[in-house]
């Protein structure tokens, strides 16, 4: 991919009014976020940014955006947050049960809930220790980056 078709992806998000656009190969990732903050260069018309970076497996990706969001201090519940933009999901499918209930107690490995972002169900894994206390999104409701899916009290 070359800078013109990424001045082509940006012409149409403004076109479209998309915000945030992502495009991952086998071994390149790209991310087009509109809007303020963000890190990375600027391409194009201000307020937006374009990362480039050696592929990241999704759920590597996922890891560490919910990792980032957790905090960790011992004395007080912290979240787990959305990675990205799309619709949450407790369970695997409708007639199965949630992944986690409340006083479930969970590891860095333990899959908490599903996003499915642009048709691809994202398996969001809780990122640390400790039991949930909240569940703070309704099932298939949809969810912004960085929004508290889950409290948990670390452990």
């Amino acid at each position: 991919m070359d800078i013109k078709d990424i001045k082509a992806i940006i012409d149409l998000m403004k076109k479209n009014s998309v915000t945030e656009f992502e495009l991952e190969k086998q071994d390149f990732k790209v991310r087009l976020k509109r809007g303020g903050g963000g890190g990375g260069m600027v391409a194009g018309d201000e307020g937006t940014s374009v990362v480039y970076s050696p592929a990241v497996a999704p759920m590597q990706l996922a890891a560490t955006a919910v990792s980032a969001g957790a905090t960790t201090s011992p004395n007080s519940d912290s979240d787990i947050k959305s990675p990205m933009i799309g619709t949450f999901y407790r369970s695997p499918s409708p007639e199965s049960g949630s992944y986690v209930e409340i006083g479930s107690e969970v590891n860095p490995d333990t899959v908490v809930c599903i996003i499915e972002a642009m048709k691809v169900m994202n398996e969001i894994k809780a990122e640390v220790k400790g039991v949930i206390t909240q569940a703070l999104v309704e099932n298939a409701k949809p969810v912004e980056f960085g929004q508290p899916l889950f409290k948990i009290r670390p452990n």
